[in-house]
């Protein structure tokens, strides 16, 4: 790439590109995103090229091409915490069994319009662990020195020689880590960058491109930082949280923000999907796509990957950033890690609520509606039955049979005990594929 002129493209807006454009975006290496909200400081082009900037893994950066442009109330990709946007993460406590009837599902990285070409690599024995238990509350300063160390930027170069940058977050000393999918898509390679300018090459283990997460491995890494991933289904509105990333660039590399939890469980439509999110007032820039939510324990919580904006010419929107829960992280790392991709989701054919309260005699899940055909309705399961428990382990929140089924894939067999008229009854479900 030396010698040649390289010009980053706006795919979404309609914006003359010069020189002076070009030379900010190698600069401050602006990350992937949805939508581009601040336009490059021209000073900074020229601190640059006064050679202000002395780290020499930034000197030769492709053009930056920023992801954006959408009119109106626009949800866009951008995170809090990080850097560049790497992958990785603990594997989950509850990862799933070796079944070598899986295997098929190995390396099937969303075939369909594939958005990467970089490397791919195996995840081997790895896991990601959720830890449901926490230490002593830390003070901002000390969360910063325990989760910042762990915090990378992620850089994929595109076949044009753009790149797009984002946050990343390590899970283990041998570099595995997590960010969002749409930091490395368009990718040819990957690049990572620690807090300690270190620098490695990344290959990809495999991505959910719905929900927005994806694992990364630094090559031939060895004894790096890594962030504890604490445990989402924790936390309660209003709980602090804190954010670390390179928000508009890597200028601003391993900038801490904070706020609040606003919503738990919030669902958000992002390019025609529904995301169910964390939604935080932390603040959230372009860069930030890929990086941690933090919790007041210092530990990552989340993955923030999308915020709100205002109509261009109307009044701002602040503090509307959003997150995808470490719940849902842990299970899609896990299956990447093991697979090279999630399972297909997977289906009961059943509508239920939550009935009963602590220390009633009968607490669970009441079946509202059976689809006709399903593996539920096959299985014998009526309208008005109360689900007690599955695989064993008891229900009393929806969430709870979500995570069950989510232990399976489609054409396996999940056990239901039901409470029918008095009478308590177990019926062995065969899961459907998800439509």
């Amino acid at each position: 790439m030396e010698g040649k002129e390289k010009k980053w493209k706006d795919r979404y807006a309609d914006r003359p590109v010069n020189e002076d454009q070009a030379l900010l975006w190698r600069q401050q290496t602006r990350p992937q995103s949805a939508r581009v909200c601040c336009p490059p400081r021209p000073e900074a082009a020229m601190a640059r090229e006064a050679g202000a900037v002395r780290n020499p893994w930034l000197e030769n950066l492709p053009a930056a091409r920023p992801r954006g442009g959408k009119k109106g109330v626009a949800l866009f990709l951008a995170l809090l915490v990080a850097l560049l946007g790497g992958t990785g993460a603990y594997w989950m406590v509850f990862g799933l069994p070796d079944r070598p009837d899986r295997g098929a599902y190995f390396g099937q990285l969303n075939a369909e319009n594939d958005p990467t070409a970089i490397p791919v690599v195996q995840g081997g024995d790895t896991r990601l662990s959720v830890q449901k238990e926490h230490g002593p509350l830390l003070t901002s300063q000390e969360i910063y020195q325990k989760v910042n160390p762990a915090v990378v930027a992620v850089m994929a170069v595109q076949s044009d020689y753009s790149a797009s940058i984002g946050t990343g977050v390590l899970f283990t000393e041998d570099g595995f880590l997590l960010t969002n999918a749409h930091v490395i898509e368009g990718g040819q390679s990957c690049t990572i960058l620690l807090a300690d300018d270190r620098s490695y090459e990344a290959e990809l283990v495999g991505y959910d491109r719905k929900r927005d997460v994806a694992v990364l491995k630094a090559v031939d890494a060895s004894g790096l930082p890594v962030a504890e991933i604490g445990d989402s289904k924790q936390l309660r509105v209003g709980d602090r949280v804190y954010a670390i990333g390179n928000p508009l660039g890597l200028e601003l590399r391993g900038t801490l923000t904070d706020g609040i939890v606003s919503a738990i469980n919030r669902d958000v439509e992002v390019d025609g999907r529904t995301m169910t999110l964390i939604q935080t007032n932390a603040a959230l820039n372009e860069g930030n796509s890929g990086g941690p939510l933090i919790n007041e324990y210092g530990q990552v919580v989340g993955l923030n990957v999308v915020k709100m904006s205002a109509h261009e010419g109307e009044t701002g929107v602040e503090g509307l950033g959003f997150a995808v829960p470490s719940e849902t992280v842990e299970y899609l790392a896990n299956q990447i890690l093991q697979y090279g991709a999630p399972l297909p989701d997977t289906s009961l054919g059943i509508t239920v609520y939550a009935v009963g309260a602590e220390g009633d005699a009968v607490r669970g899940l009441m079946v509202r509606q059976v689809t006709e055909g399903s593996g539920a309705d096959l299985a014998g399961i009526r309208a008005g039955d109360i689900i007690l428990s599955a695989d064993g382990a008891a229900v009393r929140e929806t969430a709870d049979l979500l995570a069950r089924r989510r232990q399976h894939a489609p054409g396996e067999d999940m056990t239901l005990t039901l409470l029918r008229g008095g009478e308590t009854i177990t019926v062995q479900v065969t899961l459907d594929a998800a439509e």
